[in-house]
């Protein structure tokens, strides 16, 4: 990772404080105070409606909050300019929303414009093809984008992504369309660019992933921080239980730790009745 403006061990690469978000009239985040940190990997997680995409949308700049501040690389986010917050912090949206028909490769490459016609603009070509290979979509590259799989999408999404090298990673759902193999894989791979220095926030629907991977994870609930702090501390089955509305067990399993939902026992097979046999006449 050789994304430039924040470096591991700084202070906070985001820092939010205060913000509150309302549309359509109600509240969607409500006084959220945030940091978000160089070498670490941040999770939100939540129900839905929870507020989790749009504190993303806040946190990259794209989402104007009616209360609060923003800081990015230690300025208030408005300081920044398109070009300059586009060399700070990279996005992946939960929905993709190219129409067109643009090939796998160009799609990939859109994540260098930042750095059109400045010094990286050399490293083009080395980027973007690294970029695909750490996605897995290499053998996508002349695929047109709207052809895709969902979960081939999500994953040149995410090359598109890397090959913008910004030093903070804002990812929504990046794994919601992903078998488990690509899952691991690009969680892997945003942790490595987590220990070369980056910031790393993630939206997870899977809290194991989440205990997994994560640094510190970050529980929303009706717009509001539940709880914030490492996985051990803040997935609790007491927790959990009550921000999903729903019974919740937090196992060990070989070190890891494993959410599950409790669930009914399932019913066993329905005794049939035996039929009477009727004689047959003739």
């Amino acid at each position: 990772m050789t994304g430039v403006g924040v470096a591991s061990g700084s202070t906070a690469a985001l820092v939010a404080r205060g913000l509150t978000v309302e549309l359509g009239g109600a509240a969607v985040l409500t006084d959220v105070d945030l940091d978000v940190r160089a070498g670490e990997l941040l999770a939100l997680v939540g129900p839905n409606g929870a507020g989790k995409s749009t504190l993303l949308g806040v946190l990259s700049g794209d989402v104007v909050p009616a209360t609060g501040v923003l800081e990015v690389a230690g300025r208030p986010v408005a300081d920044h300019s398109a070009r300059e917050l586009a060399r700070l912090r990279a996005v992946q949206l939960q929905k993709q929303g190219l129409a067109f028909g643009f090939r796998v490769a160009d799609v990939v490459r859109m994540g260098r414009s930042p750095w059109h016609r400045s010094v990286r603009a050399a490293d083009d070509d080395r980027v973007v093809g690294a970029a695909m290979v750490r996605a897995d979509v290499s053998p996508l590259a002349e695929r047109l984008f709207p052809t895709l799989s969902g979960g081939e999408q999500a994953r040149t999404s995410f090359a598109r992504l890397l090959a913008q090298e910004t030093p903070v990673l804002l990812l929504d759902e990046p794994t919601a369309a992903l078998d488990i193999r690509h899952q691991e894989a690009l969680l892997r791979v945003v942790r490595q660019e987590v220990a070369a220095g980056a910031a790393a926030v993630v939206v997870l629907h899977d809290l194991s992933l989440a205990a997994a991977y994560a640094d510190r994870v970050c529980v929303l609930a009706g717009g509001r921080v539940r709880a914030i702090g490492t996985p051990a501390d803040v997935l609790t089955g007491e927790l959990l239980s009550d921000v999903y509305a729903h019974p919740v067990e937090v196992l060990d399993h070989a070190g890891h730790l494993v959410v599950v939902p409790v669930r009914d026992p399932r019913p066993g097979p329905t005794a049939v009745p035996a039929t009477e046999e009727v004689p047959c006449s003739g």
